[in-house]
């Protein structure tokens, strides 16, 4: 039995609820973006939601009319996207080869469904050197489907450079938004995770990152669920949907 079928079982399954939670559809496929996007999706502190939110947008962005291709960095995206943990090479060691090409870093990429991929990170024996970065930058600049790389931490220069879109995620903490501040590279953009009881405000982020709040994610138990039990890939919460589809909206 294929992966695609079990998942899609697995969905039927849970479809009137997951903890009394029902979680809608994707959107249909065939929308179009416009032209196509480069997202990275980065945060200036760790527990941000930078690799649930990458892995959304990257499910949104297939499921129109091109496929896409979602980036790991950070090392978390198989267990957001549900699927099984990868043991072989990945991004990280492609980075760390003298003599990687274009074409041995499309042996790494792993189906998520029919129209998501994923590169794993893999298991890096040295950090990067910044020649490889731009190695890697060029590469994604080159295909032809969307691509979102969920970055983790402040990305390199590089792949800032080669992308269409930068995308801070973030909750209204102020150690965060200080952090991203004094990164000296602005975003396009921020994703903001909300909190209840938090004492600053959408306006109060946008003004102290310097850029618009593109989306506002409000704080729902139902995200945790979805991805507790795998269904990130057949299923988004409207709470996480809803707010992500209209920014790349606007972005395409």
């Amino acid at each position: 039995m294929s992966a695609r079928v079990v998942n899609e079982r697995v969905a039927r399954h849970f479809s009137t609820g997951y903890g009394g939670v029902r979680f809608p559809q994707l959107i249909p496929f065939g929308v179009s973006w416009g032209w196509r996007m480069f997202i990275v999706c980065w945060s200036a502190s760790g527990g941000a939601g930078t690799t649930v939110v990458s892995a959304a947008v990257a499910l949104l962005l297939g499921h129109g009319d091109r496929p896409c291709l979602a980036v790991d960095l950070a090392g978390d995206l198989p267990a957001a996207f549900g699927a099984a943990e990868p043991t072989g090479p990945g991004v990280l060691d492609w980075l760390a080869a003298d003599d990687a090409d274009p074409a041995s870093l499309d042996r790494l990429i792993i189906t998520v469904n029919d129209r998501v991929e994923m590169l794993p990170a893999g298991h890096p024996v040295r950090p990067p050197q910044a020649t490889a970065w731009e190695r890697l930058a060029e590469t994604l600049q080159h295909r032809t489907g969307h691509v979102v790389v969920d970055a983790g931490r402040m990305p390199p220069a590089a792949i800032l450079d080669a992308s269409t879109q930068s995308w801070l995620v973030t909750r209204p903490c102020y150690l965060a938004l200080r952090r991203a501040a004094l990164a000296g590279r602005p975003p396009s953009g921020v994703v903001l995770l909300n909190e209840v009881g938090r004492a600053l405000s959408r306006v109060d982020v946008a003004r102290a990152v310097g850029v618009e709040v593109i989306a506002d994610i409000p704080y729902d138990p139902a995200v945790a669920r979805a991805v507790d039990a795998g269904l990130i890939a057949t299923r988004l919460p409207a709470g996480l949907r809803k707010p992500l589809e209209r920014a790349c909206r606007a972005a395409a």
